[in-house]
C-alpha cells in the first residue's frame, strides 16, 4: 500500500479483458495500450487510425427475411441507428475494455445512464438504497421515482460498509454506490458493500466517474453496474454530453438496453466520434490532473486559512485507508473545507476572485474549476461534522504554478 504522501501512480499492469478486446494469438495489452490498437472488427476492410463516422437512422437490409430473423439482444446485429452504429458499437467496446466488463450501453448523458438503470430494474413496490453523499441529480430523480411510482428510498451513511446488511428489507432492489462522492469525497469500503448486496441477490450500480476506469475498476470488485458521465475524462474537451452503463452480467445488460429501447434514449456517432478521438490521451491526461491536484491539496494542508482538505490520498479524507487499498489514483477533484471564521459571503469572494479557476458545473475538462457547496442542505441522513464552507476543486491541466498562484492571490485578496 503506498503511504499517505507517496506520489500516487496507475500502474502498468495487465487486466483481465473481455471478448472482442483483442485477438486471442495475442498477449493480453494494458486499457492504455488497447485504446490506441483495439481490434474492433466492426469496419472490416477499413483499415485508418481513426474509426469512420457513420451517420444514419435507417438500416438496409437484402431482404425481409433478414428483418423477420433480427433478435434485439443480438448486439452483432444492426437494426436501428437509434440503437447502435459502427461509431458507437466501437467506443461501447473499448469502453468495456476498460472497465473490465463485457457489455457496454451509450445514452445521451450520465444523468441519462442513471436514469436507464431505475427504468430497467426498479418498479413499484420495490425499495432502494442510496448514499447520503450521492451525485444531487441522481437524488432528486430517486425523490421523484419515489413520490411517482411508488417506490420506497432511503439514504445511508457512505462510510457503512458490510453494515449495510442491517439496512436490507426483503423489497430492496438496488443499492447505489458512488465512489468517492463527488462533493465531500467519502471513499466507501466497495467491495464489503458489494459483497453484503451479492449474497442477498441484491443488485448493486455504481457511479464510477471519479475513476473513469483507470484508478478503480469496480466489476471486479463484485459491483453489477458501473456508470461513467463520458461527459468528463474520456471526453476530455468539456464539449460532449454522454454516459454509459456497464456490465459484465448478459442478463443485466439485456433489461438495460430493452429499457433504453423502450425509451429512445440514444447518442450522436459524430459525438461517440469525439470520445473515441480522446480516448488515448485519457490516462495521460488523468495522471497530470492527479500529479497537479495531490501537489495543490498538500500545500492547501499547510493554509491557515483551510481547516480541512478532503483528497482520498490524504489522511483527513474519510474513507483514506480504502482509498489507498482500492485506488491507484484520485484524477483532479477534490474539496477544501475553509475555517469557520469565514461567512459563506467571504468564501463566495475567495471564489469569484480567482483568474484561472472558472465558476462551472462538470469537470474532466483542461480547465480549472471551483465551486462553493452547502452541504448540510445536501444531506438528510447523516450529519456533515465541519462548520466552514466547503469549496469543491477541479485541477484542470494548467501549470500547477500557476494555479497555486491563483489561489493564493484570491485567498490574501479576500480571506488575509
Amino acid at each position: 500500500m503506498l503511504s499517505s504522501t507517496a506520489s500516487i501512480r496507475l500502474p502498468s499492469v495487465q487486466f483481465p479483458l473481455p471478448a472482442l478486446a483483442m485477438s486471442d494469438a495475442g498477449p493480453k495489452l494494458h486499457p492504455q495500450t488497447l485504446s490506441i490498437h483495439p481490434d474492433d472488427q466492426i469496419t472490416p476492410g477499413w483499415t485508418a487510425v481513426p474509426v469512420p463516422v457513420a451517420r444514419a437512422s435507417t438500416v438496409l437490409f437484402p431482404d425481409l427475411a433478414s428483418i423477420r430473423a433480427l433478435n434485439w439482444r443480438d448486439d452483432s446485429k444492426w437494426r436501428y441507428g437509434l440503437h447502435a452504429t459502427p461509431t458507437s458499437m466501437a467506443l461501447a467496446q473499448r469502453l468495456a475494455t476498460l472497465e473490465g466488463g463485457k457489455h457496454t450501453l451509450l445514452h445521451p448523458s450520465g444523468l441519462s445512464s442513471i436514469t436507464n438503470v431505475y427504468l430497467a430494474f426498479v418498479h413499484p413496490g420495490d425499495d432502494i438504497l442510496i448514499p447520503d453523499n450521492a451525485y444531487s441529480p441522481n437524488r432528486e430523480l430517486a425523490d421523484w421515482y419515489a413520490k411517482h411510482h411508488g417506490v420506497s428510498v432511503r439514504y445511508f451513511d457512505p462510510m457503512i460498509g458490510a453494515k449495510i446488511a442491517d439496512l436490507l428489507q426483503d423489497n430492496t432492489k438496488l443499492i447505489w454506490l458512488e465512489a468517492p462522492g463527488s462533493v465531500t469525497m467519502e471513499v466507501p469500503d466497495v467491495p464489503a458493500i458489494a459483497q453484503v448486496a451479492r449474497a442477498k441477490g441484491i443488485l448493486t450500480a455504481i457511479d464510477s466517474t471519479y475513476a473513469a476506469g483507470l484508478s478503480f475498476r469496480p466489476l471486479e470488485h463484485g459491483v453489477d453496474i458501473v456508470i461513467q458521465a463520458l461527459t468528463k475524462y474520456q471526453s476530455g474537451g468539456s464539449d460532449i454530453l454522454m454516459g454509459a452503463t456497464v456490465t459484465s452480467n448478459a442478463d443485466l445488460h439485456a433489461e438495460l438496453k430493452r429499457a433504453r429501447m423502450i425509451f429512445g434514449l440514444g447518442v450522436s456517432s459524430d459525438d461517440c466520434s469525439l470520445v473515441l478521438r480522446s480516448l488515448p490521451t485519457m490516462q495521460v491526461r488523468y495522471e497530470a490532473h492527479d500529479r497537479s491536484a495531490l501537489a495543490l491539496a498538500r500545500w492547501l494542508k499547510t493554509r491557515p486559512e483551510v481547516d480541512v482538505v478532503l483528497h482520498p490520498a490524504l489522511p483527513d479524507c474519510p474513507g483514506h485507508a480504502t482509498f489507498m487499498r482500492d485506488f491507484t489514483a484520485a484524477g483532479g477533484l477534490f474539496s477544501i473545507v475553509f475555517n469557520p471564521r469565514y461567512s459563506s459571503a467571504q468564501v463566495d469572494a475567495f471564489v469569484e476572485g480567482l483568474r484561472l479557476f472558472k465558476l462551472g458545473y462538470s469537470w474532466g475538462g483542461a480547465l480549472s474549476l471551483a465551486l462553493p457547496y452547502n452541504v448540510r442542505t445536501m444531506r438528510t441522513a447523516t450529519r456533515w461534522p465541519h462548520d466552514g464552507v466547503l469549496v469543491r476543486l477541479f485541477v484542470g491541466l494548467e501549470d500547477e504554478g500557476d494555479l497555486r498562484a491563483d489561489i493564493e492571490q484570491s485567498l490574501t485578496a479576500h480571506l488575509g
